[in-house]
């Protein structure tokens, strides 16, 4: 983690629960790309408090997450969440941390800019590390979706110095 990076990119999810852990399947499958300076990548597991220092560092970040909706299986959504009301109502297995997490950011008035990319999941499988067929055929069109908001913000008069 570089305190200099401007922006976060956090996958978030349960790896051992399958579509639950589509986040971390995320930023796994991205630690090995080549990122632009001023980024960072982290698979921040189930969330929750241990999370608040890498919210507190970056101005932007961008998150993937999965969540339990009426959408179909793989169904990408980006949120800009700015108050934990602003999460969507059914987030997987660890929505109380995040929502919690962000409300002490508000509180302490640390709360970056949030990039919430939620992917629709069917279900919390209770043991797995492999992804549905429908979810995991969504995998490079959210890191094709991470990467051009990356780009967008690392051009934007927000970002550069």
């Amino acid at each position: 983690m570089n305190p200099e990076n401007k922006i976060l990119i956090l996958g978030i999810g349960n790896y051992l629960m399958g579509d639950e852990g589509i986040g971390v399947q995320v930023a796994n499958s991205m630690v090995h790309d080549i990122l632009p300076a001023g980024v960072d990548i982290v698979d921040g597991g189930t969330g929750g408090f241990h999370l608040l220092g890498y919210f507190e560092q970056y101005p932007h970040v961008i998150l993937v997450d999965a969540t339990l909706d009426s959408n179909p299986p793989g169904t990408i959504r980006l949120i800009k969440p700015k108050f934990a009301k602003d999460f969507p109502q059914a987030m997987s297995t660890h929505d109380i941390g995040l929502k919690d997490m962000v409300s002490a950011l508000q509180i302490l008035g640390t709360m970056p800019e949030i990039h919430l990319f939620v992917v629709s999941i069917e279900s919390i499988q209770q043991q797995g590390i492999t992804l549905t067929p429908e979810v995991e055929s969504v995998v490079p069109l959210i890191i094709d979706k991470v990467k051009e908001l990356m780009h967008s913000l690392l051009v934007s008069e927000k970002v550069v110095n």
